[in-house]
């Protein structure tokens, strides 16, 4: 219910319109006491999607913010969909490259823009 609602960074929909994101690609595991791996495979619209490094910022940054538990969180591209799938998975679950990708005023906006809720 969380990431139902980002939306595109292109289009007017949200990713579960675009089927970008469906209940069958969230994983829960429990890891500790009330500690959870929470695992996300999204699936871009194109395979040369350029916006899908972007696209798994936003899934990761609503999910920092909203989740009510302890977690870890791995966000993939759904193998096979992408041409670059292992390049744009190590960029979207390194610490570092998110904290920097956020530090930039443009990106966050844009971020701000597809993970606020529509009132």
């Amino acid at each position: 219910d969380i990431i139902r609602t980002i939306r595109d960074p292109e289009k007017p929909n949200t990713l579960e319109e675009l089927e970008v994101v469906t209940e069958n690609c969230v994983e829960v595991q429990e890891i500790g006491e009330d500690e959870y791996l929470v695992i996300i495979r999204f699936t871009p619209t194109v395979p040369h999607c350029s916006l899908a490094t972007l696209i798994g910022l936003c899934l990761r940054i609503k999910l920092q913010r909203c989740l009510p538990f302890r977690h870890k969180l791995e966000i993939y591209i759904s193998e096979g969909t992408h041409s670059t799938e292992e390049d744009i998975n190590k960029q979207i679950n390194d610490k570092e490259r998110v904290a920097a990708a956020m530090e930039n005023p443009n990106l966050r906006e844009i971020v701000e823009q597809c993970v606020t809720e529509p009132d």
